[in-house]
């Protein structure tokens, strides 16, 4: 699970870069404000990376799924990348969770041969 996870994680840190230099645009938006939010979301998408096992760590990734959504509000092009990354999302959490099972399974099947 934590390679695909995290790999839509690093996808996601390249989106809310961009999003961030669109945001920039935006009159109403100063350098700062854009580039503090934007920074304090790139961060979260490394850190996830390295907790993403953890207690609390898919949830995390949740909630960065939703707050990517909403940065729509003020780039609207990310209400379709925010949902397209919340399928990947959960797809990953999804089938990283089978791969990790057929992981376990094999490596019982393989412990459980080298016994007899």
């Amino acid at each position: 699970m934590r390679t695909l996870c995290a790999s839509t994680l690093i996808g996601e840190f390249f989106i809310i870069g961009f999003a961030g230099l669109v945001a920039m645009k935006d009159p109403d938006l100063t350098m700062g404000t854009v580039w503090t939010v934007s920074g304090i979301a790139m961060l979260l998408c490394v850190l996830l990376c390295g907790v993403i096992t953890r207690p609390g760590g898919v949830q995390l990734g949740w909630a960065l799924q939703i707050a990517l959504i909403a940065s729509g509000f003020v780039v609207p092009t990310m209400f379709f990348m925010g949902a397209a990354f919340a399928a990947l999302w959960w797809a990953s959490v999804h089938f990283g969770r089978k791969v990790d099972e057929a992981k376990a399974r094999f490596a019982a099947q393989a412990a459980e041969g080298a016994e007899a």
